[in-house]
C-alpha cells in the first residue's frame, strides 16, 4: 500500500500569538503539536531574527527533558542561521549544547538538535 505524504512549512503567526502559543505549551505539555508549528513557521518564514532567535533560545533552555521541543528548538536555530547568516553567542553555544545532549541521549533530545548544529556549521562558518 502506497502513502503519499506530504510536506508542511506552517506559516508565520504574529509575535503575540507565537509568544502565547509556545509559553503555554512550556508549561503544559499537551500543547507541544501547536507550538511545534509555531516555532517552525516563525524559523522559516519571519523576518525578524531577534524574535525567532529569542523563542528558539527561550524553548531551548525551558522545555522538559525528553520534550521533541528541545531537538527542535536546534533545528530552528539551524534555520535562522542560514536564513540570517548571524546567531547571537548565547544561541550558537545553545546549539552546542542541544547536538551534545542528542549525542549522548537521544531520548532526552532527539537528532534533529545535530542538524541544526550542521546548518549553523555550514551558513555561519564557525568551525
Amino acid at each position: 500500500m502506497h502513502v503519499h505524504r506530504s510536506f508542511y512549512n506552517p506559516p508565520a503567526l504574529p509575535h503575540d500569538e507565537v509568544a502565547e502559543t509556545l509559553e503555554r505549551a512550556l508549561g503544559n505539555r499537551d500543547h507541544e503539536g501547536e507550538a511545534a508549528d509555531a516555532l517552525v513557521g516563525s524559523a522559516l518564514s519571519d523576518d525578524d531574527r531577534e524574535f525567532v532567535e529569542h523563542w528558539c533560545v527561550q524553548v531551548g533552555t525551558r522545555a522538559v527533558p525528553g520534550s521533541p521541543l528541545l531537538g527542535l528548538a536546534g533545528l530552528c536555530l539551524g534555520h535562522t542561521a542560514r536564513r540570517f547568516g548571524h546567531l547571537s553567542a548565547e544561541a550558537v553555544t545553545l546549539v552546542h549544547s542541544l547536538a551534545a545532549r542528542a549525542e549522548a541521549d537521544p531520548v532526552d533530545v532527539d537528532s534533529r538538535a545535530l542538524d541544526g548544529l550542521d546548518d549553523v556549521k555550514d551558513y555561519l562558518h564557525l568551525w
